[in-house]
């Protein structure tokens, strides 16, 4: 069966940018028949809140966007995560990293990574630091990782030059997102990630991770963002447009109906619900460029 998911973090109230992924994975999932699934991203213990948690999944079923089964809570789970950690240190391909952002960046040349922070491996010859404390980086080969994404075709990407190698788990001992995500989505038996396509270069990450683990990896889907008049994607900054203010000014279908209207599905945002759409779903309608967001 087609299992697609939508996977939140609770770290603040949901946007027009997190609801806009949430409706075109549901609509995806649910177009071809299958279940949609729901995942609350809560490893980082810092910044989740379980009010937040409970708050999106308001959200999601006042929007009409229900999930089958129960949610899956990341928190819950380190103990699977310790398991496949284990299986990655056993083959010799991890290392602890003692290095800061800030020096990381210090060895960043502006043409080399076309702006992207690309780990350079300091650390991984270092010997033994006893008494020191560390991230845990996963090492990556010189290797191409082709895959086609089901909305902006072909890529490929070279592990070593453009991603380097990355941390799986933090120095605080919290589980990287990298790592988790590889998990979770093939022990739940996700068939297909609908995201942002900020998270284009996640994808070889997370299928090279898969493959160290011997797990099958899903299908991906990127979209295009939701930016803001100065071009800048939606974030939970944006309070305007975050679901608290929108669910006070809009009814749930005149929400839908606006970012329906958005991703090409109609022609015009009319008042309309999720279901409503299944019928006129493809993902040939949905624009590749980034969506600016007026007035709302």
């Amino acid at each position: 069966m087609e299992k697609g998911r939508f996977a939140p973090s609770p770290t603040g109230r949901m946007h027009l940018g997190n609801i806009f992924c949430a409706l075109l994975s549901w609509l995806s999932a649910k177009e071809k028949g299958g279940q949609w699934l729901l995942r609350i991203e809560d490893i980082d213990p810092g910044r989740s809140r379980q009010e937040y948690a409970d708050l999106l999944m308001d959200d999601l079923a006042w929007l009409g966007l229900e999930w089958d089964g129960e949610p899956v809570y990341q928190s819950q789970r380190s103990d699977i995560y310790e398991e496949y950690f284990e299986r990655l240190k056993q083959q010799g391909v991890t290392y602890p990293c003692y290095c800061t952002r800030a020096d990381i960046l210090a060895t960043q040349a502006p043409h080399e990574s076309d702006g992207r922070v690309v780990y350079k491996g300091t650390c991984r010859h270092l010997p033994p630091q006893p008494g020191r404390v560390g991230a845990t980086r996963l090492m990556v080969p010189n290797r191409e990782i082709a895959f086609t994404d089901g909305h902006y075709g072909e890529h490929t990407v070279n592990l070593a030059r453009q991603v380097g190698d990355f941390i799986i788990r933090r120095k605080d001992g919290a589980w990287a997102y990298q790592l988790a995500v590889v998990i979770d989505d093939a022990l739940m038996g996700v068939t297909e990630v609908v995201r942002g396509r900020d998270l284009l270069l996640s994808s070889p990450q997370q299928m090279y991770v898969a493959d160290m683990l011997g797990v099958s990896s899903p299908r991906f889907c990127h979209l295009p963002l939701l930016c803001n008049r100065e071009g800048q994607r939606l974030s939970k900054r944006d309070q305007s447009l975050d679901m608290e203010n929108l669910r006070h000014r809009y009814t749930a279908s005149q929400i839908v109906g606006e970012l329906a209207c958005l991703a090409g599905l109609i022609p015009t945002p009319d008042a309309i619900s999720a279901k409503e759409l299944l019928p006129v779903f493809s993902w040939e309608k949905v624009p590749k460029e980034d969506i600016v967001v007026g007035c709302w």
